[in-house]
């Protein structure tokens, strides 16, 4: 159950952060509404992580729509290539 409480908590921010966990964020409003959210670090980095992840394969649709697509054929040769020199 998330945990919701008025802005008016951060008073006594110490006990607010002790209900911030992983995969838990404390949220809270103000004049009845949702305004905040106090996240665990690592939810914030995966959020970041997830948004870089979502930025990148619009790019590369965009790309690809534009410049035209490789086929599946070429980009495995052009791997298996790349892992022939490493060795």
């Amino acid at each position: 159950m998330p945990a919701i409480m008025p802005v008016s908590t951060l008073r006594s921010y110490t006990e607010v952060l002790e209900d911030v966990r992983p995969g838990s964020p404390v949220f809270l409003t103000k004049n009845g509404h949702g305004r905040y959210a106090i996240l665990d670090m690592s939810d914030y980095d995966r959020l970041v992580a997830e948004q870089t992840l979502f930025s990148e394969l619009s790019r590369g649709r965009q790309s690809g729509e534009s410049e035209g697509w490789f086929r599946a054929a070429d980009v495995r040769s052009h791997f298996e290539e790349r892992s022939s020199d490493a060795r």
